[in-house]
Parts: structure tokens; C-alpha cells; sequence
């Protein structure tokens, strides 16, 4: 948290930011939030082979074709769903919700014990999807909003690599220069531009820079 507030990104955020289940992301509240579909899809792939847990296999089957209806209107041109395709998934994803928690109703209280036993796995995940639902399902109402965070993990990869490769950066100069350079050349490469011209136009003292975001 300390790390997240000191690289002052998210304390002023106020676009859509799209995450994991980690508790901490949800104490930015300028920001609206989105969940993300792969790390779900993961959550539930581990539930899946557990015994009653059919459910988790049907709602990760429910975000590969939630996930391509979002293309498919996305890449056709079209701000959102068509209304009856975003009524039917959403039924769908409370059904399986409901199918998940019939599976795994609350269980007795031991005696002698003032709380119940802990919860499993797929209990949590339930939770989250039920309480987050509006989270969840962001992508579909609002087709500008990516179902995964992939790209942004996509633009920190270098980082592993480079640590992979070297161990370590030798100065904090050398290290924030490298988050420099690929930090550019990520937002170019996000606004259609080559990122071989963005760098030629920054050596010849024109720098290309992104439009300021919109009020």
C-alpha cells in the first residue's frame, strides 16, 4: 500500500481500474473498479475439480462467451450491448451464483465453538462474486472497460525480464530511466503511434505527447 500510494498513480485515479480480488485496490475510492476476468478464471479453475463445485466450471464457460459477445460488439463499432444479450448473461451469472451457493450452504456451528468453521475456497469466491457482482459484470455494461488487466500486466513483463536477466538494476538512476523509456514507449504504442517514430521525434527535440485526458 505504502509502495502504491508512493508511486502516485492510484490516490488520484478517477478512470476505471481494472484488478484483482487484493483488498487493498479498494481503498481508492476516486477510482471506479472493475475485476478482472483472468485472474477469476484462474480462482475458478482451482475450484473446478473439487467435488460439487460443477458450478465453477459453468461460470468460467459463462466469461469465455461474455467475454467474446464484448468483442464481437466491440469490434463491429458498438458502445454496448445489445440489451436483450446483456439481460441474458447477467440472468445467467446470478443463476450460477445461486447454483454455487446452493452447493455449498453454511455449515453447523461445532458445539461448544462461538464461530463457525472457516470457510473454504469456493465459499470466498461466491462471496466476492456476489458482492462485487456490479464489478464483474463492468465490462459488459461499459464496452470500453478491457474484461482483463493483461495489458497493463503486458507493460510490467520487461520489468521481470530485465531482473530476471541482470538480477537487479545497479543505480535507482539506471532503474527509473528504464521505467522511463518503457513507460513512453507503452503510450505510444497505446495511441497508434510507432514507437521507433516517437523515440526519432524525441531525439530530434520534438517529443510526441499523448492528448491531455478529457475533464
Amino acid at each position: 500500500v505504502v509502495a502504491m500510494d508512493a508511486a502516485g498513480v492510484l490516490p488520484g485515479f478517477r478512470g476505471v481500474a481494472v484488478h484483482d480480488g487484493w483488498s487493498p485496490y479498494w481503498r481508492y475510492s476516486k477510482a471506479t473498479h472493475a475485476l478482472c476476468a483472468a485472474h477469476l478464471l484462474r480462482e475458478l479453475e482451482g475450484i473446478t475439480d473439487q467435488p460439487g463445485q460443477g458450478w465453477a466450471a459453468e461460470l468460467a464457460e459463462w466469461f469465455t462467451i461474455a467475454c467474446g459477445q464484448a468483442t464481437l460488439a466491440r469490434d463491429r463499432g458498438a458502445d454496448r450491448l445489445a440489451p436483450a444479450v446483456l439481460a441474458g448473461l447477467t440472468d445467467r451469472y446470478h443463476r450460477i451464483l445461486a447454483t454455487g451457493h446452493a452447493a455449498n450452504p453454511p455449515p453447523p456451528r461445532p458445539p461448544g465453538r462461538r464461530r463457525r468453521p472457516r470457510r473454504s475456497p469456493a465459499v470466498r469466491l461466491l462471496e466476492r462474486l456476489q458482492v462485487h457482482r456490479g464489478e464483474v459484470l463492468r465490462f459488459l455494461e461499459d464496452l470500453r472497460v478491457p474484461p482483463t488487466n493483461n495489458l497493463a500486466e503486458r507493460d510490467i513483463r520487461m520489468v521481470k525480464l530485465q531482473q530476471k536477466i541482470s538480477g537487479c538494476w545497479r543505480t535507482l538512476d539506471g532503474a527509473q530511466a528504464f521505467l522511463t523509456v518503457r513507460s513512453y514507449v507503452a503510450t505510444a504504442r497505446k495511441h497508434g503511434v510507432n514507437p521507433l517514430a516517437a523515440l526519432r521525434r524525441l531525439f530530434e527535440g520534438d517529443p510526441w505527447m499523448p492528448a491531455p485526458a478529457p475533464l
